[in-house]
C-alpha cells in the first residue's frame, strides 16, 4: 500500500519520497490507520525487527501532533512535549531521536531531546527549557529523575511510546517504566508499544499499564493480573501482531558451527576468514566476554570494535559509527547493548553462545535480512548449546543447517555434532 493512501500529513509523505520510501511495510499498513483514529485506543503491536516500527508509530503520531498544534489558537502554550517515548538501551533511543528529528525538521516543527543517563543531566535541563521540544525521547530511569525536578512538564502530553516494550517491562526497568506511565493516568494520553516478541509476563505487564489503577502501587507486580494471557481485559488497547516466522524462514538462513569454550574465539576467527563477510554482527550474552572477543580478534589483527553495558558513551557511540559507516566490518556486543541496534547492510550475525530462549534468538537474527533483504545467522556451540538450539528451531519453526570449516571454506557438516 502506498503512504499516500493513509491521510498522512503531506510533508511527511515527501520526506519518505525523498529517500526512496513509497510503500508501506505489512506491520505499517494496520498500525498507521489504527494510530490515526481519533479518538483511539491504545495499540500494541508487534512484528520481526526490520520491518518498520518506528515509522509505524512516528508517521500517524506527528501527523496528529501537527493537526493539534494547527487548530491551537496559540502553539506551543502548553508546556512540555506532546510525544514521549522510552526505550531500553542508550543506542536505541539516539537511533530514534535521528529518525524522529528528520521528520520533525519536514513538518518545520524544530528537533528533539535526547534524555539519557549518559548525557549530561545540566545540559538536557537546559535544552528542555529553551528549546521546548515537541517530542523527546529517552530511558525510562533518566525521563522519571527530570519529571520528578519537574523540569520535563507532562501537561501537553498526547502520546507515550514504549519501544522494545517487552524489555522495559522486565525487572531492571519495569518500576521506573511503571512510574512514568502513573504519571500520564490523570492527562488524555495514548499508549503506544512495539517489539519484535512479547513474552506473556511482559505482555501482561503492558496491558495492566492502560488498565489497572494498581500501577501506582510501589509493589511492581501488584499491577499484573492473576488471568492468563488470554483473559487480560484489552477493551482498552487494540492488539495487531505480525509474526515472525517468514521473516526468520524467507530472509534469513541459520547455520550452526560446533566449537567448545576455548576453541569458539579461534573458529570465529576462522569463519570470518573463510566466508570473508561483508558486515558482521558478533553476539554474546555478557559484557565482559564481548570485550575478551574484542581483545583476541584485534590481537590477531582483525579489525573489530565492541559495545557492552559498563563501556563510557563516547567509546560505545565511537564504535558503533565506524561500524555504521563501514570503516569496522565487525562488531561484538552484548544482548543487552545491542538491543534494537539498527544499522543497515548486516550480512551475518554471529551467536557466541546460543539463546537462553526463542525471543533473545529472534532479536537477535533480526538484525540481520532486514526490510525484505537476505542475511545469515551463524550459532556457534558445545554440544549442550546445540541441543538447546533444536529446541529454538522446532519453536520458531526453522531450519538450521550444520557447517563446518574446511580448506578455508564454509561447507556442510558431513556429521551433524
Amino acid at each position: 500500500m502506498n503512504f499516500s493512501s493513509f491521510g498522512l500529513d503531506p510533508s511527511l509523505e515527501a520526506a519518505l519520497a525523498a529517500r526512496g520510501i513509497v510503500e508501506a511495510s505489512g506491520i505499517q499498513e494496520p498500525v498507521i490507520p489504527a494510530l490515526l483514529e481519533v479518538p483511539g485506543t491504545n495499540v500494541l503491536f508487534t512484528a520481526p525487527t526490520g520491518t518498520g516500527k518506528t515509522l509505524a508509530y512516528l508517521l500517524p503520531l506527528l501527523t496528529l501532533i501537527k493537526r493539534m498544534d494547527s487548530g491551537e489558537k496559540q502553539p506551543g502554550a502548553v508546556p512540555g512535549p506532546r510525544l514521549l517515548i522510552l526505550a531500553p538501551t542508550h543506542e536505541l533511543c539516539s537511533q530514534i531521536k535521528g529518525e524522529l528529528d528528520v521528520l520533525l525538521a519536514a513538518l518545520n516543527m524544530g528537533s528533539s531531546a535526547l534524555l539519557i543517563g549518559s548525557g549530561s543531566l545540566v545540559r538536557q535541563i537546559e535544552y528542555l527549557k529553551k528549546k521546548k521540544p515537541p517530542g523527546v525521547v529517552g530511558n525510562p530511569a533518566r525521563v522519571l529523575q527530570l519529571i520528578t525536578m519537574k523540569k520535563l512538564s507532562l501537561r501537553g502530553l498526547r502520546f507515550l511510546v514504549l519501544d522494545e516494550g517487552d524489555s522495559l517491562m522486565a525487572e531492571e526497568l519495569y518500576r521506573e517504566t511503571a512510574a512514568v506511565c502513573a504519571g500520564v493516568q490523570k492527562i488524555p494520553v495514548r499508549l503506544i508499544s512495539c517489539s519484535a516478541t512479547f513474552p506473556p509476563k511482559s505482555r501482561n505487564r503492558l496491558l495492566a499499564l492502560g488498565t489497572d489503577p494498581a500501577l501506582k502501587s510501589p509493589d511492581p507486580d501488584s499491577a499484573i493480573p492473576s488471568q492468563s494471557p488470554g483473559e487480560i481485559p484489552v477493551h482498552h488497547w487494540k492488539i495487531i501482531e505480525e509474526t515472525g516466522t517468514p521473516v526468520l524462514q524467507h530472509n534469513i538462513e541459520h547455520w550452526a558451527l560446533f566449537a567448545e569454550g576455548r576453541q569458539k574465539i579461534s573458529l570465529l576467527r576462522s569463519f570470518l576468514a573463510a566466508a570473508r563477510p561483508k558486515k558482521t554482527l558478533v553476539f554474546c550474552s555478557r559484557g565482559e566476554e564481548a570485550g575478551k572477543i574484542v581483545a583476541r580478534l584485534q590481537s590477531s589483527h582483525v579489525a573489530a570494535g565492541g559495545i557492552w553495558g559498563d563501556m563510557e558513551k563516547k567509546a560505545r557511540k565511537a564504535a558503533i559509527d565506524l561500524f555504521r559507516n563501514g570503516s569496522l566490518s565487525i562488531l561484538v556486543a552484548s544482548d543487552l547493548a545491542c538491543r534494537g541496534l539498527d544499522v543497515e547492510g548486516i550480512s551475518h550475525v554471529v551467536a557466541m553462545d546460543v539463546a537462553s530462549n526463542p525471543h533473545t534468538y529472534l532479536h537477535r537474527a533480526g538484525r540481520t535480512g532486514r526490510m525484505g533483504k537476505r542475511g545469515i545467522m551463524v550459532t556457534i556451540g558445545d554440544e549442550a548449546e546445540l541441543r538447546q538450539l533444536v529446541r529454538i528451531e522446532k519453536k520458531l519453526g526453522i531450519t538450521v543447517y550444520p557447517k563446518e570449516l574446511r580448506d578455508r571454506r564454509v561447507i556442510p557438516c558431513r556429521e551433524p555434532p
